[in-house]
């Protein structure tokens, strides 16, 4: 049997055709020799879903998202996906946008649900949900901590210029001749430490046998302190209130007069006539001094004394 060249044109082109739309739905994740399942979910935003973006289920990719569409007017994004696997689940199940990273995009995963009083069947609409990836986690984190910077840099702004404007060139001056002082003195205190470093190692024994002088001190007062505690203080201050009354006594009987000393200091006429009689020695005394020869006389050949004169300095 003959085949013409326009029947064979004709066939060839048909399975250029063919091949054309396999590979073509190839490409994008459809496989036309299986038996798939297609299911829709409904997004206002996408996130950067593509079609071709694997389909997932508890992390095994189980189809390819084959479209995204316009859903209405109010801009809702319609995503079509199949699953080219049995596994059966709820249609209460969920189409869950998650991924994106530094080098992968956004995938879809669905989080099934396992009712199987309503189990999903080819061309049900699942709820689409997002999954936070980590850009979005980063950029809430990072939001309020921008505004918190913007917060912080604008205050340094202000304190810095509130500063420039204080520290004119006088004063930055003068916290430089400042910082310099504290710089001697901190030499100073280094040299004044150093010194006392030789000083303590120089006498070190010194303080050795000082510090054990002190010892053998406190070792004393222990002993000091507890002969102390051993004394009878009743009884010595029993005997001090004895003191104190026979004192009082005295003191009371010297007062009224009785015994030697208390007619003594209570009679005036006994003290007058102790002052006259003291009064009446001294110029006594004074007299034998001034004239011995009217008291005691001593004569080789018998001489009579000569008539009394008075002296001049006499105490009458």
């Amino acid at each position: 049997m003959n085949i013409s060249r326009e029947v064979k044109t004709g066939l060839l082109a048909v399975i250029a055709i063919a091949l054309l739309i396999f590979g073509y739905s190839f490409l994008k994740g459809n496989n036309l020799l299986n038996n798939d399942r297609t299911y829709y979910a409904i997004y206002d935003n996408v996130e950067g879903l593509s079609p071709g973006s694997n389909v997932t289920i508890n992390g095994l990719v189980v189809g390819k998202v084959l479209s995204i569409d316009f859903a209405d007017t109010k801009g809702d994004l319609l995503v079509t996906f199949n699953v080219q696997n049995d596994f059966q689940f709820s249609k209460n199940s969920k189409a869950q946008i998650y991924g994106g990273g530094l080098i992968g995009g956004k995938n879809l995963s669905i989080v099934p649900e396992y009712d199987r009083d309503e189990m999903a069947k080819s061309g049900d609409t699942l709820e689409g949900t997002i999954d936070e990836g980590i850009f979005e986690l980063v950029n809430e984190r990072l939001t309020p901590l921008q505004a918190k910077v913007e917060s912080v840099i604008n205050s340094t702004d202000s304190v810095l210029t509130g500063v420039s404007n204080v520290l004119d060139e006088p004063t930055r001056k003068n916290l430089r001749e400042t910082i310099a002082d504290i710089s001697q003195t901190a030499i100073y205190f280094k040299e004044a430490s150093k010194n006392l470093n030789e000083l303590l190692a120089d006498n070190d024994q010194k303080l050795s046998r000082t510090f054990t002088n002190l010892d053998k001190m406190s070792a004393n007062f222990s002993k000091v302190s507890d002969s102390l505690s051993h004394v009878n203080i009743n009884e010595l201050v029993g005997r001090m209130e004895n003191v104190l009354a026979d004192f009082e006594s005295i003191s009371g009987k010297i007062e009224q007069g009785e015994g030697t000393l208390g007619q003594l200091i209570n009679d005036k006429d006994m003290y007058n006539n102790l002052e006259r009689a003291t009064k009446q020695m001294e110029e006594l005394l004074q007299d034998i001094k001034l004239n011995p020869k009217r008291y005691v006389h001593f004569s080789v050949f018998g001489k009579k004394p000569g008539p009394y004169e008075e002296p001049k300095d006499s105490l009458k």
